[in-house]
């Protein structure tokens, strides 16, 4: 049975842990978690990345800024630290994780393995920091949502790229829990695997929401 090292240095059993995950409801239910309001964000979200700005090479803000204007979901590319300020003002579920911290949709992509194997995988650990693990999957989901709506997609077929997204990560969280520790370490997802399905059916028809970004640099924010 496949175990996990706990906060008290012992191992915990799949059952201790889905326990565990149940009990987290009872604090940061389910339902809740679809619920956000603007009137609850405490941070202005151009301040956050003015100050963001003042960590990077000065002359690449400009064009940075000029992408984020091209279009809702450019924005959104960029705007992991105003999404993270407006995530940490909703209950949370106290399930702690290394996020990727930037999980959108354009941030997965292949690459070569070190065994020489060309994969489909996050590919951008810019952002990565500990967090609750449902902050990258309410990242992922909005970028669906946000790159359908870039697409002209109608709202029925975004609630259905969104829930089958994150129905995805339910089930492969699900089976990857059932496996042991090594098992789980040399996981992938080959993309022979996976061009079937992204190139014809979601991919593709997204890709132009987020690849055709417009260099036109802006004045700096501050």
């Amino acid at each position: 049975m496949a175990t996990t090292l706990s906060r008290s240095g012992t191992y915990a059993t799949v059952a201790q842990r889905a326990a565990r995950g149940k009990a987290a409801r009872n604090v940061s239910p389910r339902s809740g978690h679809a619920n956000w309001s603007s009137a609850l964000r405490t941070l202005d979200p151009l301040p956050l990345l003015a100050e963001q700005g003042a960590t990077r090479v000065p002359e690449l803000d400009p064009i940075r800024y000029g992408r984020m204007a091209a279009s809702p979901f450019a924005y959104f590319r960029g705007a992991a630290l105003p999404m993270a300020a407006d995530l940490a003002t909703v209950a949370q579920t106290g399930v702690r994780v290394q996020l990727c911290g930037d999980a959108h949709l354009s941030n997965f992509g292949s690459f070569a393995s070190p065994k020489r194997d060309l994969v489909f995988d996050v590919n951008d650990f810019d952002e990565t920091h500990p967090g609750p693990f449902e902050w990258d999957v309410k990242r992922l989901a909005a970028s669906l949502e946000i790159a359908g709506r870039s697409r002209g997609f109608d709202a029925a077929t975004n609630r259905k790229i969104v829930l089958q997204g994150v129905r995805t990560y339910r089930e492969a969280v699900r089976q990857l829990s059932q496996l042991p520790k090594l098992d789980i370490w040399y996981a992938k997802l080959d993309v022979p695997a996976v061009l079937p399905f992204g190139a014809t059916t979601l991919a593709m028809p997204l890709w132009p929401a987020f690849n055709g970004l417009s260099p036109r640099p802006v004045p700096r924010i501050a």
